[in-house]
Formats: C-alpha cells, sequence, structure tokens
C-alpha cells in the first residue's frame, strides 16, 4: 500500500495576506475556493508532491504554529531566490546537535556543515503569521528514501548534473573494462537510478 503525504495545514489569521506571501515565494497557486463561512487556498512548492492549505474555517490550529521544511538541492541557490522575490531568509547555518536538533541552548551554528554532509545545512524564513520554514540542504538521499525504480530531476540543470555524474562514472567503468560500452545508456540509467535511491552504484 502506497502512502504519499499529499497536503499539510498551514494555520493563518489573515488569508489574503498568507495567499500573498506564498505567491511571492515561487509557490504555485492550485485552489482558492470560498463560500460564506469558509475557504481554502492549496499553494505547491516548485517540484513538490505535497501542497500546504490555508484558509477559513479550514484548521482550529493557532496561527503561526506549524513547522515545516524544503529539500533543496542547493542551499545557496534557494536562499538567493527567495531573496530576490522579497522574503526574508537567514543566513545558512547548521545544527549543534546533528539535524533539527532544538534540545541545546546554542543550537543554531553559523554557516554550513563544516564536513559538508547532505542533510545537515539548513536556512530559515517564516510567513505573514510566523509559520516557521526551514531549507534543508539535500544533495544525496538515504538508502531507501525514495522509491528506488522512480527517478525525478526538478529541473534541466539537476538532470544536465545528473548525466555528468554518470558520464564521470562512466569513464571510469571503461577504463576498468579496458573496453568501449556500447550499451552506455542502460549503465547510465542505472547509476543516475542507484544514485538518487541512495543504494550501490554499479561499478
Amino acid at each position: 500500500m502506497n502512502m504519499k503525504l499529499e497536503v499539510v495545514i498551514v494555520p493563518v489569521s489573515d488569508v489574503d495576506s498568507a495567499k500573498g506571501f506564498y505567491e511571492k515565494t515561487g509557490f504555485r497557486l492550485d485552489i482558492d475556493i470560498a463560500n460564506e463561512n469558509f475557504r481554502v487556498v492549496q499553494f505547491t512548492p516548485p517540484g513538490s508532491e505535497a501542497s500546504i492549505i490555508f484558509g477559513k474555517g479550514v484548521t482550529s490550529a493557532r496561527a503561526g504554529s506549524a513547522d515545516l521544511v524544503l529539500a533543496v538541492d542547493n542551499i545557496d541557490a534557494a536562499r538567493d531566490d527567495l531573496i530576490d522575490r522579497g522574503v526574508n531568509v537567514s543566513e545558512v547555518f547548521h545544527y549543534a546537535g546533528g539535524p533539527f536538533n532544538n534540545a541545546v541552548e546554542k543550537p543554531r551554528i553559523a554557516g554550513r556543515d563544516p564536513e559538508g554532509r547532505s542533510y545537515f545545512s539548513f536556512a530559515s524564513f517564516e510567513d505573514t503569521d510566523g509559520n516557521r520554514w526551514l531549507l534543508q540542504e539535500i544533495t544525496t538521499r538515504l538508502p531507501g528514501r525514495i522509491d528506488s525504480a522512480r527517478t525525478t530531476f526538478t529541473s534541466a540543470s539537476d538532470l544536465a548534473s545528473a548525466l555528468r555524474r554518470a558520464e564521470a562514472a562512466h569513464g571510469e567503468h571503461e577504463k576498468r573494462t579496458g573496453e568501449r560500452d556500447a550499451n552506455w545508456p542502460d549503465w547510465y540509467a542505472k547509476f543516475m537510478v542507484a544514485e538518487q535511491a541512495g543504494t550501490e552504484l554499479p561499478q
């Protein structure tokens, strides 16, 4: 059975103000439906399969009480894009005790993760109600984190980067075998799927 996270409810106090903010971030507006006592607005972050909804009569949660995380493959580029859109984004930081560890006195340390690890570098921003968003840089997925039979790329540059990595690895493969691999498209495909799924790479 597949269970995919589809929607996260974000509690807000002013629907129009929140809508303007999320339009500014570059999220895609999916729906804005209203009647006399109810309104629901749905946005989807770029490249995301999950969406957020907010509105009137949607939730009893306190406005500004949500904590959400956006996975990005380049935190500096994502941060720059949001800043260019007028969003107030923090400097890049990492956590003293590991990702999301707020149990220590001063959890945030300025700068990227010194070891450059995937999942360990962050930036943050808030919407108009104070709902807290984290940008988390993920360059390599944990094994089993995604369906190993499914490979997706959020942009042409992401796909091009993956092809370059596959080309370099395939070059090493041909050096080891000492012959040209005429079946290189299949090898590229296996490499790219394994790389994104976090499973063992072909040799």
